[in-house]
């Protein structure tokens, strides 16, 4: 992953998997970046799937503005997916809807932390890390707001490096 993208070590990597669509929260990756980053936020983000042409258009904008820390792959690719899920520190997932979801199941099997809005089958199978067993960090609005704070509490605990491993470990 280092060869293929810009990763700063140091830095957790946070990486969007699927299909670039509204129902996914896609539209929701840009603007939350963008505050997360503007916000003093550090970390290094990462994105592969294909879909909307305007989330194309947002993404590609928010690589070019901010080269350093957001990777844009707008392309499917299974193998790919499989070492982001493995190699990455955190997992967004920021969908409108989500009947079940399987690649929060698929990041936790890799010790990979999801991010997730608390709906559906992501806040049944992600318990929220100021809980009890918490596995995941969770936020409940569909804005970039609530996103980018979800963001910075997932910073916050890669930093608590022991913290961390403990939850990479149980998950």
């Amino acid at each position: 992953l280092a060869e293929r993208f810009r990763l700063i070590e140091g830095l957790p990597t946070i990486t969007f998997i699927g299909r670039l669509a509204q129902e996914k929260g896609a539209n929701l990756l840009a603007p939350t970046v963008e505050r997360f980053l503007n916000e003093g936020g550090k970390a290094v983000f990462i994105v592969l799937g294909t879909g909307e042409p305007s989330i194309h258009e947002a993404l590609k904008w928010l690589e070019q503005r901010y080269a350093d820390n957001v990777n844009v792959a707008l392309e499917y690719n299974e193998g790919l997916a499989h070492q982001l899920y493995a190699g990455s520190d955190f997992l967004m997932m920021p969908s409108k809807v989500e009947p079940c979801g399987l690649n929060q199941m698929y990041s936790m099997r890799y010790g990979t932390i999801p991010i997730v809005r608390a709906v559906g089958g992501l806040k049944d199978t992600v318990i929220d890390i100021d809980q009890p067993n918490g596995r995941g960090v969770q936020f409940g609005e569909l804005d970039s707001a609530d996103a980018a704070r979800a963001l910075h509490r997932a910073a916050m605990l890669y930093k608590d490096i022991e913290r961390f491993e403990k939850i990479r470990k149980n998950i």
